[in-house]
């Protein structure tokens, strides 16, 4: 088997699971959108991805998005902007991605509002919570998100989609699932005031390693990278 049919054979087996777990917590296997996370992997592998049928394309880094944007690499899915984006590079990314899944400060929300509206577009976006409050790690605190989310909410060229986590590593005493469980209570709490901007919120939580236990806590959007392209 070659490395473009283990990327169709690998995402078959990600959709299989994604569905069992989802129908674990009462939903669809369409309910799951599966985010290949492209991170070192090039454009044909993306295309590979594409081809197979991955729902959306995610990018960690500007250089590497703009180089396989060139090549056309991003063809038949929508592009996602998932790493953490400097606002020096802001405009490098916007209205060219469909979705920025890391709006995470409200510094990086103005630039974006002030560039989009240079292009007279509205960008989606995502914004990212920090949900274990982790000082090495971007995100809105808890305690800080429900003000700036309805800051954020005024900006008319920035549309928010829902909220997207990376949870600490899981220890025993905190696995992975609380993060997850806590994170879905947090976005049940806010999911009356995103229904004003879009009619299904999203919830992007989940990678390789954890996505079937997001997906039954509550995730309607995963990233895989390793389980989707081999190991980098």
């Amino acid at each position: 088997m070659t490395e473009y049919e283990n990327i169709a054979a690998n995402l078959a087996n990600i959709k299989a699971r994604a569905a069992q777990a989802a129908a674990k917590a009462g939903r669809g296997p369409s309910s799951v959108t599966v985010v290949a996370a492209a991170k070192t992997n090039g454009a044909d592998a993306v295309r590979a991805s594409i081809a197979a049928g991955v729902d959306a394309v995610g990018e960690n880094r500007v250089q590497e998005m703009l180089g396989k944007l060139a090549e056309n690499a991003y063809n038949g899915a929508p592009l996602h902007f998932i790493g953490h984006l400097q606002t020096n590079k802001v405009k490098q990314v916007i209205g060219r991605v469909d979705l920025l899944q890391s709006l995470d400060s409200f510094k990086l929300a103005e630039a974006v509002e002030q560039t989009a509206a240079s292009m007279g577009i509205v960008q989606d976006a995502l914004v990212e919570v920090n949900i274990g409050d982790e000082g090495n790690k971007t995100g809105f605190a808890l305690c800080d998100l429900h003000k700036y989310l309805h800051k954020i909410l005024e900006l008319p060229h920035i549309r928010v989609c829902g909220l997207m986590t990376i949870p600490p590593v899981e220890t025993e005493s905190r696995p992975a699932k609380y993060y997850f469980d806590r994170m879905n209570k947090l976005f049940v709490d806010i999911k009356p005031i995103l229904l004003d901007n879009i009619s299904s919120p999203i919830l992007s939580m989940g990678m390789s390693g954890d996505f079937e236990r997001a997906i039954e806590a509550g995730a309607t959007m995963i990233r895989v990278g390793t389980a989707l392209f081999g190991n980098r």
